[in-house]
C-alpha cells in the first residue's frame, strides 16, 4: 500500500487529505514544517510527498532542493496557495512532479497523485488487486471501471469517488460531512443537498437497495 508524506502546516487541511487519502487506499504521514519534513523524505521510506510551499521553519522550495540535492527521486507533488505563473515555473525547476493550487477538489488530487504512482501501483497490482468487490458490483480502482455482473455501469467522477468511499466502508455510516469532505474537497457548502442528490443517481444507476438512509447520520452501504 502506497505511503505518502504529507507536509502541511494548515491543521484542517492536513486533516482533509489524510481522511481523504486514507479512504481511497493510501497510508499517510503528516508534518507540519520544512525542517521536519527534509529528513523524513530523505530517510523515510515513502512513495510520493504532497507538499506545501508557506511551510514554518523551512520553505517549501527550500526542502525540494534540499531533497533533491541529496539525490531523492521520490515523486513530489506541491499543493500551495501560490498559483502566479513563475511561482510554478520555479516549482518544476526546483525538481517538483506536479503542481495544484488551493483551493482544489479531492479528487483531482487524488487524480494525479494516482497518476504519480502508477508506476509503484502497477507493480504492486501483481499483488494486490486494485479491485474492490461487494457482492454482484466491482469497481477496478485501475481503469476507473464499474461492472455490475459483468455489465458496464456509467458513472461520473464524483459517482465512481462516493462509490468508492461506500465500498471501502461495507456496514459503516458514513456522514454526509464525510462524503462532502472525500468528494467534493474542503471548499464546500454544509448546506447543500448535492450528497442527497449524488446518493440519488448511484441509487438509480446501481439499484435502490445498495444504499441505506440512517436517519440524522447519513447513509450506510449494506
Amino acid at each position: 500500500m502506497p505511503h505518502i508524506l504529507i507536509v502541511e502546516d494548515e491543521p484542517r487541511i492536513a486533516a482533509f487529505l489524510e481522511k481523504g487519502l486514507q479512504s481511497s487506499g493510501f497510508v499517510t504521514t503528516t508534518v507540519s514544517d520544512g525542517a521536519q519534513a527534509v529528513p523524513m523524505a530523505i530517510d523515510g521510506n515513502f512513495d510520493l510527498i504532497v507538499l506545501d510551499l508557506g511551510l514554518p521553519k523551512k520553505d517549501g522550495l527550500m526542502v525540494l532542493e534540499e531533497i533533491r540535492g541529496q539525490g531523492a527521486q521520490i515523486p513530489v507533488l506541491i499543493l500551495t496557495a501560490r498559483d502566479d505563473i513563475q511561482d510554478k515555473v520555479t516549482g518544476f525547476e526546483s525538481g517538483a512532479d506536479d503542481y495544484l493550487t488551493k483551493p482544489f477538489r479531492f479528487e483531482e488530487l487524488l487524480v494525479r497523485v494516482r497518476a504519480r504512482l502508477r508506476p509503484a501501483m502497477a507493480a504492486s497490482a501483481q499483488a494486490n488487486d486494485l479491485t474492490l468487490r461487494q457482492g454482484n458490483i466491482s469497481l477496478d480502482l485501475r481503469t476507473h471501471k464499474v461492472k455490475i455482473d459483468d455489465r458496464p455501469i456509467e458513472l461520473s467522477a464524483r459517482e465512481f469517488t462516493m462509490l468508492e468511499v461506500f465500498m471501502r466502508n461495507p456496514g459503516q455510516v458514513v456522514s454526509r460531512e464525510q462524503l462532502l469532505n472525500s468528494v467534493w474537497g474542503y471548499d464546500y457548502d454544509p448546506g447543500s443537498n448535492v450528497v442527497d442528490v449524488y446518493v440519488g443517481y448511484l441509487r438509480k444507476k446501481i439499484g435502490s437497495s445498495a444504499i441505506e438512509t440512517v436517519r440524522g447520520m447519513g447513509y450506510r452501504w449494506r
